[in-house]
Parts: C-alpha cells; sequence; structure tokens
C-alpha cells in the first residue's frame, strides 16, 4: 500500500475527513470547493486511477492558463506546483458518477497567471502535478510544463535575392527568430504559399531553407520566409530571385545562290533559345559570306560604257578635293585676322566686367512669396529658400508684465554652467553674458553623463534662469521645456540646457513587443534642485488609444542604464515623475532633470503607431532618369524637421503634402508601389511589382525615418509632365495613395509655409516674457483658487473647465494645484493662448480676478 501524502495546509481536515468516510456515505454532482468525498465500501480498496493527467501549456501574452486533472476513484485531488501546495481555494472541484461502472469521478482545475510563472523565470522551469487520494493511498500524475510563449521579431538569418540561370540550382537560406515554442518555417513566392507537395521542384531542408532544384521562368519573383507559432506570425525580407536565360544560335541557313557581286551568303538567329530576363546576348555574327568560284559567278561583259563610268567618277573626285582645299585655306586666313582684332579690342575693355545677380541654387520648396511690387525686378529672389539649420541663440527676459516693452534685459543663451553659488547672493544683470556657444557644449560633452551630447547647435538651446523661471525651445521639433515661477529656489541660478538626441547616437534596450513612441530629450544638468516640476513637452506616435498600449516613462541613469520611472495609468502622488499623454503631445512633469523617453509595449494588434508619408524629388532633372523618394518616419516633428534639412542640401523639392498612416502591431509589412503613369512617356526600372519594408525596421523604432526610391524613366527628354498613382499600404492594414500630376521641369507649385518649418520664435526666454499669465495675476489666482471653496468655485471647477479633470488627483498632491494647472495651460497655449478665454473661464466660476486680464498693458 502507498503511503498516504497530505497536503501541510489542509492535514488536520483530511485526518478528519477520513475518520468521516468510516462513518458516511456521500455522492456529489455538480461543482464544489471541498476536495473530499466518500467512497462506497465496495472501492474503498482501489487506488485512484487518472483519467485525465495535466499537460504541458504555453501563456500567450497575458492570458492564464487552465490545468485540469480527472481521477477515479478518489476522496481528494490537489495540485503541487514547484514543489508547492496549491491552495485549496484556487482548486475548481466537480463531482459525477461514471454511469457504466458507478465509480465516483473527481475532476479539479486551476489556473496559472504569467506572474507566477515569471517569479521563477530563468531559475527553474515551472511545472504543476495534480496528487489524487483514495482510502487506499495516492496516486501522482505527470508533470505539466508552463511555459511563457514568445516568437523575437529579428530573423536570426534572412534569404537574399540572386539571378541564377535558367535550370540552376537556387539556395535561399532562412534562420527563424528564436521562440517558444520554436517557430515552424513556410516558404511564399510574390505572397503565393509554396507547396514543396504539389511542386517537387521545391524542397524545404530540416533546417527550414528553401531549395529550387532547377530554376525555371516561372520561379522568377519575391520569396519570403515566414516563421510562425502560437504568438504571432514573423516575416523576412523579400528577397527576389531573377531567372535568366542566355542567347542561343539556331541551325544555320542553306546558302544562298551567287549574286551580281560573286558573293554567296547564309544566316542564323538567336532563338534557340532567346535571351530573356536580363539574359546575355548570342556571341557571334548572324550572317556569313563566300566568294563564289568563278563558274558560278554571273557572266557580265563590259563595254565602252563601263570605262566612261569608270573615269567620270574619278573626275568629280578630283574636284571636290581641290574645292574642299580652297574652303581650308580661306577659313584659315579669315581665322587668324578676327583673332587680332581680338586681341585688339580687348585692350580696350580691360577692367570693365559685367555686373548680374546670380539667383541661389533652388532648394526643396520654397515657401508661397509675397506679390512683388508694381515694376519689381529679380522676383525670382523671393523663392530663394531660409536656411534652416540657423537658429536663434538669443532670449528675452524682463522683470516687469510680459506686456511692457520697455527696459527689457537680454541674457545671452551662450553662458557657462555655473557652479554652486556660495552665498546666495548673485542677481540678474541687465547685459549679455560673455561666453562662446561652442565652449558650454564642449565642457558638458568632456563629463561622463554628456559624452552623447549632440554637438550641433540646432539641436540644442540652453539659458540661465532664477526663481522667475522661463522656457527653453527646439524650433519645429515640438520639443521644450517649462520652468515655472518658484521652481528654482530664491538665490539660486542654473544654467540650464534642452537637447534632443539622434536614435542611431542612443540606443534603447527594447524587448518583445516594445517600440520608441517618442523623440530622446535630454534636459539637465541633472542633480539640480528643484522645488516644483518642471514639464518638458515633445511629441509622441502612438494612437493614443490607452486600451491597446502600456505606456512606459523610462529616464537614464548617471551610470547609462535605461530605468521605467512610470506607467502610465499607475502614477503614484509620491513619485516625483506624471505624464500627461494627449493626442500627439506628452507633457512630462519631473522634479528632476535627466535623460527620458517614451516606450509603448502594444497589448493586442490593434495598436497603432502613426507614420507621416513625405514625397520628394528632384528639383530639376537633365537626364531621362527621374527620382521619387518616398519617406516613412514617426509622425513627430523633430524627424520631419531633420529629412527636410537633409532634402534641402540634397536639392529636392516636396511633391505633396504628407500623409498620415496607421502602422498596426500586426508583424506585416510596408509595401509601397507606383502605378497609372502614361506608358508612352514613362516607364518604372522597378523589377518587382511593389517595394517593401520590413515591419520591424519601422516598429522597433531605432531608424529615425526609412525611406524607398522609385527610380521612373521617360522616353524622351521633351516629356516634362508626370501623372501617377503612389500607393503606401500595410499588408492587410490601412493604405494612402498620392495621386501626383506635375511638371518635372517647373517648381512653381505653391506651398503652405508650415511645411517650410519657418519657426521664428527664440529658442529660451526668461522670466515672466516666459509665460503668457503675469506673474503677480498669476499669484492672485492661486490665493483665490488654493483654498477649497464650499460651492465648488475652487481649483477643482478651474481643472474642469479646462478639460484636465483626469488629472485631479494629481493636482490634489501638490501644495498649489492652482499654480500645477496654469502651468499646464502655459505649456499647452504658449503659441495660441488667449488670456481672454481664461478670463471667461474665470468669470464662470465666479472669481472677480478674471477682471485683472482686462487691464491695460500701463495698469498691469
Amino acid at each position: 500500500m502507498m503511503p498516504l501524502l497530505l497536503p501541510p495546509f489542509d492535514r488536520f481536515s483530511t485526518t478528519f475527513g477520513m475518520l468521516w468516510l468510516l462513518f458516511a456515505g456521500f455522492t456529489c454532482n455538480g461543482s464544489e470547493h471541498a476536495a473530499t468525498v466518500t467512497l462506497p465500501a465496495a472501492f474503498t480498496d482501489l487506488l485512484p486511477h487518472f483519467l485525465v493527467e495535466p499537460e504541458d501549456e504555453y501563456i500567450v501574452k497575458n492570458k492564464p492558463v487552465t490545468l485540469t486533472c480527472r481521477s477515479t476513484p478518489a476522496t481528494q485531488i490537489y495540485f503541487k506546483c514547484n514543489g508547492e501546495w496549491v491552495h485549496q481555494d484556487d482548486h475548481l472541484i466537480e463531482h459525477t458518477i461514471n454511469p457504466a461502472t458507478g465509480l465516483p469521478i473527481m475532476q479539479v482545475k486551476i489556473d496559472i497567471t504569467r506572474q507566477q510563472v515569471e517569479k521563477v523565470f530563468g531559475l527553474d522551469e515551472y511545472w504543476c502535478q495534480c496528487v489524487a487520494w483514495s482510502t487506499t493511498g495516492t496516486q501522482k500524475s505527470q508533470k505539466a510544463y508552463i511555459r511563457i510563449a514568445y516568437l523575437r521579431k529579428n530573423f536570426e538569418e534572412e534569404p537574399l535575392g540572386k539571378e541564377v540561370a535558367m535550370d540552376q540550382e537556387v539556395l535561399l537560406r532562412c534562420h527563424p527568430p528564436e521562440g517558444v515554442p520554436p517557430a515552424e518555417v513556410e516558404w511564399q513566392r510574390n505572397e503565393d504559399l509554396i507547396d514543396p507537395v504539389s511542386d517537387p521542384n521545391f524542397f524545404v531542408t530540416t533546417d527550414h531553407n528553401l531549395i529550387i532544384k532547377q530554376a525555371r521562368l516561372a520561379d522568377t519573383g519575391n520569396y519570403t520566409c515566414v516563421a510562425k507559432n502560437i504568438v504571432a506570425r514573423r516575416k523576412s525580407t523579400s528577397a527576389t530571385v531573377l531567372v535568366y536565360v542566355d542567347g542561343g544560335w539556331s541551325e544555320w541557313s542553306k546558302w544562298s545562290a551567287c549574286d551580281a557581286d560573286c558573293s554567296m551568303w547564309r544566316s542564323r538567329e538567336c532563338t534557340q533559345p532567346s535571351p530573356g530576363t536580363g539574359g546575355k546576348d548570342c556571341q557571334g555574327t548572324d550572317l556569313q559570306s563566300l566568294n563564289c568560284t568563278s563558274e558560278q559567278c554571273p557572266q557580265t561583259a563590259s563595254g565602252a560604257e563601263d570605262v566612261a563610268l569608270y573615269v567620270g567618277m574619278v573626275a568629280v573626285a578630283l574636284c571636290l578635293t581641290l574645292l574642299l582645299i580652297v574652303v581650308v585655306l580661306v577659313y584659315r586666313r579669315r581665322k587668324e585676322g578676327l583673332d587680332a582684332d581680338v586681341a585688339d579690342s580687348s585692350i580696350l575693355t580691360t577692367g570693365f566686367q559685367p555686373m548680374g545677380i546670380k539667383p541661389s541654387k533652388p532648394g526643396v520648396w520654397a515657401p508661397r512669396p509675397r506679390r512683388p511690387p508694381p515694376h519689381s525686378k529679380n522676383s525670382h529672389l523671393l523663392t530663394i529658400q531660409p536656411d534652416l539649420t540657423t537658429t536663434t541663440t538669443s532670449y528675452q527676459g524682463t522683470l516687469r508684465s510680459r506686456h511692457d516693452t520697455t527696459g527689457k534685459f537680454s541674457m545671452s543663451s551662450n553662458g557657462p554652467l555655473l557652479d554652486a553659488l556660495p552665498n546666495g547672493s548673485h542677481t540678474l544683470h541687465n547685459g549679455k553674458l560673455n561666453s562662446d556657444p561652442s565652449e558650454f557644449m564642449s565642457r558638458l560633452s568632456t563629463q561622463t553623463y554628456f559624452k552623447t551630447l549632440p554637438r550641433d547647435m540646432a539641436n540644442a538651446s540652453y539659458g540661465t534662469f532664477n526663481f522667475l523661471g522661463g522656457r527653453l525651445t527646439l524650433p519645429n521639433t515640438g520639443i521644450s521645456l517649462l520652468i515655472p515661477p518658484e521652481a528654482i529656489p530664491r538665490g539660486k541660478i542654473y544654467e540650464i540646457y534642452l537637447t534632443v538626441q539622434r536614435k542611431e547616437d542612443l540606443r534603447l534596450p527594447l524587448a518583445g513587443c516594445q517600440t520608441l513612441l517618442s523623440p530622446i530629450v535630454s534636459c539637465g544638468p541633472p542633480g539640480v534642485v528643484l522645488t516644483r516640476p518642471v514639464i518638458l513637452s515633445m511629441d509622441h506616435c502612438s494612437d493614443a488609444c490607452p486600451d491597446n498600449w502600456a505606456v512606459r516613462l523610462k529616464k537614464q541613469s548617471y551610470e547609462g542604464a535605461w530605468e521605467d520611472v512610470l506607467l502610465m495609468g499607475e502614477e503614484l502622488a509620491s513619485e516625483p515623475y506624471y505624464c500627461q499623454l494627449e493626442v500627439e503631445t506628452c507633457r512630462v512633469f519631473s522634479e528632476q532633470l535627466g535623460r527620458f523617453a517614451l516606450v509603448g509595449e502594444s497589448l493586442n494588434m490593434a495598436a497603432a503607431k502613426r507614420l507621416r508619408l513625405v514625397l520628394f524629388s528632384d528639383a530639376y532633372c537633365s537626364t531621362l532618369e527621374y527620382n521619387i523618394r518616398v519617406y516613412c518616419m514617426d509622425d513627430t516633428q523633430d524627424v520631419f524637421k531633420e529629412v527636410m534639412q537633409m532634402e534641402r542640401q540634397l536639392g529636392g523639392r516636396l511633391i505633396d503634402e504628407p500623409h498620415v498612416l496607421l502602422f498596426k502591431d500586426s508583424y506585416h509589412n510596408l509595401r509601397l508601389s507606383i502605378h497609372d503613369m502614361p506608358q508612352a512617356h514613362w516607364r518604372s526600372k522597378l523589377l518587382a511589382g511593389y517595394q517593401e519594408i520590413p515591419f520591424y525596421h519601422i516598429w522597433n523604432g531605432s531608424q529615425r525615418y526609412l525611406h524607398c526610391t522609385f527610380t521612373l524613366e521617360r522616353l524622351s527628354l521633351s516629356t516634362c509632365e508626370l501623372t501617377c498613382q503612389l500607393c503606401v499600404w500595410q499588408v492587410e492594414g490601412e493604405g494612402q495613395s498620392f495621386s501626383l500630376d506635375f511638371n518635372i521641369a517647373k517648381d512653381t507649385r505653391a506651398l503652405d509655409s508650415e511645411f517650410m518649418l519657418m519657426d521664428s520664435n527664440g529658442t529660451a526666454l526668461a522670466g515672466p516674457s516666459a509665460f503668457q499669465i503675469p506673474y503677480l495675476i498669476r499669484q492672485k489666482i492661486c490665493s483665490s483658487l488654493d483654498a477649497p471653496c464650499p460651492n465648488g468655485a475652487d481649483w477643482r471647477l478651474l481643472a474642469q473647465r479646462l478639460k484636465l479633470d483626469r488629472h485631479m488627483s494629481f493636482f490634489a498632491s501638490k501644495a498649489s494645484p492652482t499654480s500645477v494647472i496654469l502651468d499646464v495651460w502655459e505649456a499647452q497655449h504658449f503659441h495660441s493662448g488667449n488670456l481672454n478665454q481664461l478670463a471667461t473661464v474665470m468669470s464662470d466660476i465666479g472669481k472677480q480676478e478674471a477682471m485683472i486680464f482686462l487691464v491695460s498693458d500701463g495698469e498691469c
């Protein structure tokens, strides 16, 4: 008899149950939470027998798995996982009777979650086993292993395109991504599944490589390796296989009869086979001639007429030769005289050179020029491109109201990084701090934390600030840093910088379904003391649907490691970070400066990133070839600015307005194709029907932008009008279409100035000039609304009217909730703020402070 094993948490109850079994009989149908049942006397000597044992399971994403165990006859069934008993409350028990044998059947189920498995992940495999009891003894089931299923996105080896001769063997290699369970591999040709059973010319090896035994013309196409398991389905980059045919000669024809020249000939053709798909032409001649023998030549008599003909031809040749000699001599004499005249006249015009205005080389796309005044000359100069790389590094600060334009002082954004102030007696002076702009960035770059800071001033902004606060802005990027009043302690002066990192220079460690949703932004120096959170604003490219994303804010530590400091939707008031996610903008509230990035993890395949699709072409084309470049980038302003600047240097032009495409986490690639070109004037040099960008190249966000080039060829240099449809779509997803109709020789189409990034705002503003609301008025509003009001006319109503009520708990955790609400309003409405609208909100609340906004500049 086997020993009776009892779970440690229920030994007393089981002992009591065993005694009870001796005196009572019990039969149960349905679901119960008690794991004990009485056996009839006829079955008390039987050991439990398992009808169903738990089997290996895989956890897909966050869905729990259910393990089932069924035994007969049994008085108790419990699960043991990784050596520990599962609590009886976690068991779902069902009792039934076998109608054939009358034996009682007990079935037990438990759920295993991803969190339970992750606790031991990496240490040992997670396993579960059920133990069944009867009055005779116990039985153990087989172990069931529970593993977290996944499939990496990147193929370890992808197939490469090849050009092969017909009948040659072709080997396409594929090593699928790592996954649990291991991925199954299948091959596609032009999106159609390859079945080696129906077409024996294909063979898939055990290590997933595809072999084409004898290449045929029909085998030309795009080949894709597809890996799939229960979690996901991945596609490799398509490999283009081009099967070509070298030409071969046919048999020689029969010799022809001798002609009048006493020769005969024969021919052959390059048709056995004809060259195809880029194959070589036949080598050698297609025509042979041979002199006939004298007997085979046709006999003709020559007489006086032939002699006269020959004499005439010689006479004409001599006359033409003499005439040519005379013409050459006359020409040379005239040329010598002309050269002498030119040499003499050059003495009279020495030092007098014509002065003209040379127009600048046309750029990418000129903004719509203003109408020139009447009789204006050189109007073409209005289309000269502005220099997008120049930035304004000076900014203004004032201790007066922002409406008072007198007495402003200007602080240079080029000052050094100030050390700690020993006595706290430093003040701001009217005038500029003398420092070199490059000196500030070079000194920062010598320190360990700042070695990855960008050196170019176009992507950096910095300035000196005190307790009055201010604002740093990177023009045309959507990135800004708002330093509220009183955020810097009184008596302290900080020199603060703001930069945007290039993704290729600084990569984040991303895992699973994670993707980068924002630029990587640095503000600092880290370690400065702040008494209130600053607001960092930057664009993001998610679809802003919280049900589809788990959005995390990452911050780089001083040692260089990236840490999760915030999970959207699970913020705590005690944390020094808070994130407000709007439709296209993310606002980070932070009491510490540093390097930040927004990372999203898709929770389902409906999660989508916004891609901006932009088309460029050559501004001028003097050859038959014409290129159209299609950029696919994250829909953030900083990437768009970088592409515009690059195309401006390349001499390109924007040929249509940008379109936005929602790119879903469906593991499908992005395809691009061009259609509806006038075949009589244009043709595409693309061999395949479309171009393709792999899914993971876009989703991992490691590259700031990707682009494909369509090379077109016009059949004549006189062809300038181009009309076509350019389509961009995700396989089994959304698509966008560009209808192009323009003249490639002209650059006259108008374009809104927003595409030229004409942002003329200063990069740094210090003091009250950085804010819409004057400092004194701001203090009065805070003192009026911070105190709770019985009728609710306080900061809570202000947040509700400004549509910020979803952040109510965050505002309530601050010493002055009103000041934080006003900070958010300043960050949202710096360029479009309307004080009258804010005054109307204050009036609706019932506060008389609304009249403050309507006073004159002199009174304020």
